[in-house]
Parts: C-alpha cells; structure tokens; sequence
C-alpha cells in the first residue's frame, strides 16, 4: 500500500510541475495542445476545446505539448512525408514546394501549401500508418507557422513559459512545508510523540507522553534533549520524566549509533505548531538550505564526486514509501524535498531538460535570432545522454541499497 502512495506521491508531484508549464503558456497565449502525465501510450485521454489532456502508461515523467518549439525547417517536411511518397510518389511536387516555402522562410506561402497538402492527402491512397504520420506533421508544422507559436514568441515570454514547472515544483515545496510547519514541526517539545520498538528508550520504559526534565541529572530543553544525547557516544544515560504529574526516574539505557552514525535513544518529540507567518517564513528558509544542498551535490557530480547522492525514479519510490510507513509527516517532508529535487533537476542547462531550453531562449534573444534545428539536435543528443547516464547511475546506486 506505501509503495502505492509513493507512486501516487510521484505523479502529483509531475502533474505539478506540468502544470506549472501548462497554466503559464496559457496565460502567455502560447496555447497547448496537449498536457499528458506520464509518457504514451495513453491509458487515458479526452479532448477539451482543442487541448488533449492524457494519462500516459510509463509514469516517469509528463509533458505539455506547447506548439512550434522550434522554428520549422524543410526536414520537418522530409519527417513527415517520408512514408507517404512511398505510397504515393505524386506527392513529391506538393511536399518539394513545401520545402522551398519553408527553406525561403516565407510562411504565409508554407501555409498555403500545407492547406493543399491537406486536401490532397484524402485522394492518395495511403496506408494508415502514412496517413497518421503525415497529417501529424502537417499539424505540427501548421502549429510552427502560428502567432501563438512557441519560438515566434519574446525571450520573456518562452523563459516564463519554461520556467514555470520548477517554480511550481518550489512553490509547491514551500507549501508543503508550511503546512508542515503549522500543525506539528514547526518546533520541539520537551514531550515524547513515539518510541520506537525494541530501541534502548523502550528498553527503559519511556512512554508517548512522558515529557523529560533531566539527563544525567541536568536539567534539559527541547533543544539539548537531541544534542545531549547524540553527544553521549554510547554511554550510559539516565532520563528523569514528568509522567501524569509525578517525577519518575527511569532505567539507565545506552544510546545506539544509527544509518547515519548519530547516537540515539530511538523516540520522537512532539510538535509544536508555528503560526501562519512565522511557518512562511521557516518553509522559505528550509527550502533555501535545502536548495543550496541539493545544487552542491549535482555540482560535486561535476569532479566526480556525490555519485551515492544519486537515485532512479525507483530510489525515490522506495524512500518515499519508507517514509509513508513512518507516518504522514514523514511522507510529506520527504515529499517537499523530491520536488525540490525535480525543480533543480530540470534548471541543468541541458536539452531537453528546462534548463537547456531556458538557456537557448536567452542565446536566441541575444543574437537576435533562432539557432540552426542541427544545433538543437545535437545539444539535446549529449544532453539525453548525460540524463541517462544519471539515470542509469541512480538505479546502480539503488540496487546496491536493497541488496
């Protein structure tokens, strides 16, 4: 059942960031064609007022389908047609002055001969599969010739539009936290929440609502309780308590060192809630820490370093459904941090991540005009590359944790 939530926890998190994409190239006038979670086939989809909304089979990611990415070319035509002049070479003159339009940049004159294509394309007797393929290009094409295409639009405009799904990501993590902040970690009490089973602190006979006074025979805060403890490297520690009114003195119990080499007694503090202001500003404040945390770990990638930092979509799965079984706290915190994690992700300045996009909006806004279709290609092959290969190394990085 965890691992579903987890899956479920995966998705909202990309319909978020698709989302943020979506609601910004509408404002913007760049009108969508389609907004899919998760990747075709499609499970399920629906046509509204000409936008395709889907639900795709492979949930390991979503996208927005914003018209005319790029600048059409004359191959757009090759890619479209290749199959169909196999059934019906009388096509060549038609889709030959296509190209010439589109090769002269003339694009009244290109969609004037995609209109015709489209009315020759029914007398041709074409096989399905070149029929489907070439009235996709010729819409696509269509979409690029467009007012509301993507690559006619300012350098201010394309940004927003691309930006959007990771600033949803971190608004989203800001939220998260907030809420968080509000109802029970916004900050520490002196009172215990849970112990865990057969750790030293159950040992001892600590109970959910015993709040502890000393240690050792000092007396404690809520913030020296942890620092006291972890600092006890392993020795003997007493614990006094306040348990229905009465004082109580507990058995002494040894801390133990956890994954992460800190000494524990193995309980939880309640707590405290933070008002709607002071939890804002708290998120705000995490979300920077962990930001900066997150952005040295993909630069440490860079010398090589950071590489068991890395995790596949089925690490993140896996923690995500650890931390559902510790409760929903857990869950939601550790949900905050992946869509933190998917926003800085996708800001690499690789193609086809956002971040490559945003970088050649900015490099086409500054010389004034679009950068060669061969270009792109060939920057997006090396950066699909990279991705794959943070991929593949994440999921090495997850088998090795489970085995």
């Amino acid at each position: 059942m965890t691992i579903f939530v987890a899956i479920l926890g995966l998705g909202v998190l990309i319909f978020v960031h698709e989302l943020g994409h979506f609601l910004a190239s509408l404002a913007l006038r760049m009108r969508p064609r389609k907004f899919y979670v998760g990747f075709p086939p499609a499970v399920l989809k629906t046509t509204r007022n000409g936008i395709e909304y889907g639900l795709g089979a492979i949930p390991l990611g979503g996208f927005v389908k914003i018209p005319g990415m790029h600048r059409p070319a004359p191959s757009d035509a090759d890619h479209a047609f290749a199959r169909a002049l196999e059934d019906a070479p009388g096509l060549v003159g038609s889709v030959d002055r296509l190209r010439g339009t589109l090769a002269a940049g003339d694009h009244e004159a290109a969609r004037e001969r995609v209109a015709e294509l489209r009315e020759l394309l029914p007398l041709k007797h074409l096989s399905p599969g070149a029929l489907q393929a070439a009235e996709k290009g010729l819409t696509d094409i269509d979409d690029a010739l467009g007012p509301d295409a993507y690559w006619r639009a300012p350098t201010w405009k394309r940004v927003t539009a691309i930006a959007a799904g990771p600033v949803a990501n971190i608004l989203f993590a800001i939220v998260l936290f907030t809420v968080l902040f509000m109802s029970s970690g916004g900050r520490a009490t002196s009172v215990i929440d849970a112990v865990s089973p057969g750790s030293p602190a159950a040992l001892m006979g600590l109970q959910a609502g015993d709040r502890i006074t000393e240690i050792d025979g000092a007396r404690v805060g809520p913030q020296m309780i942890p620092k006291t403890i972890s600092g006890s490297g392993g020795r003997t520690l007493t614990l006094v308590v306040v348990r229905d009114g009465e004082r109580v003195t507990l058995p002494p119990a040894s801390a133990r060192p956890s994954d992460d080499g800190v000494y524990r007694l193995g309980f939880a503090l309640r707590g405290e809630g933070l008002s709607l202001a002071a939890a804002a500003g708290e998120a705000v404040r995490v979300t920077g820490l962990v930001t900066k945390d997150i952005g040295a770990a993909l630069g440490r990638l860079v010398t090589r370093e950071g590489r068991e930092d890395i995790a596949s979509p089925v690490g993140i799965v896996q923690g995500s459904s650890d931390a559902a079984e510790r409760g929903a706290d857990s869950f939601f915190w550790v949900l905050g941090l992946i869509s933190l994690s998917i926003a800085l992700l996708n800001l690499l300045p690789l193609l086809p991540l956002d971040g490559g996009h945003i970088v050649f909006a900015l490099l086409e806004g500054v010389r004034g005009r679009t950068v060669r279709r061969e270009i792109y290609e060939r920057v997006s092959f090396v950066g699909i590359g990279l991705v794959l290969l943070l991929f593949f190394i994440g999921l090495s990085n997850d088998i090795n944790r489970l085995s």
